[in-house]
């Protein structure tokens, strides 16, 4: 467990440090998740890779983990939301529409990807 944890993170780090060394416009953690994505791929691909924290599903177990405590995540950001309630006061309705406007473009954005997928699967299925 506490080896598959420190994999996630030094997954983590490796980004954080690829993205400011380069200065990539992407933040390091997604960088990360991709490195852990393509290394939990190359583990499926290949048994050899199979050792260490990448043995007996480690990964996939610490991430449910961490999953199962995510709201304890939230408590510093809602710490920081009250004590900066006279900004959000003067600029409130400016957040909400931002906070809409931006959930409309990701539906948006989600659907449209979704959509392309499918039809990329079909015309695959189809050959």
């Amino acid at each position: 467990m506490l080896a598959s944890l420190g994999l996630i993170l030094l997954c983590q780090l490796i980004g954080e440090a690829v993205v400011r060394g380069v200065g990539l416009p992407l933040p390091g953690p997604v960088l990360g998740l991709l490195l852990l994505l393509s290394i939990l791929l190359l583990r499926d691909r290949f048994v050899w890779l199979s050792v260490g924290p990448l043995r007996d599903d480690g990964v996939e177990t610490a991430s449910k983990g961490l999953l199962a405590h995510l709201s304890l995540l939230f408590v510093p950001a809602g710490v920081g939301v009250v004590q900066k309630l006279d900004l959000l006061a003067s600029h409130g309705i400016a957040i909400v529409l931002v906070l809409a406007l931006s959930v409309v473009v990701t539906l948006l954005a989600t659907v449209l990807t979704f959509r392309l997928v499918s039809r990329l699967l079909q015309q695959r299925d189809a050959r």
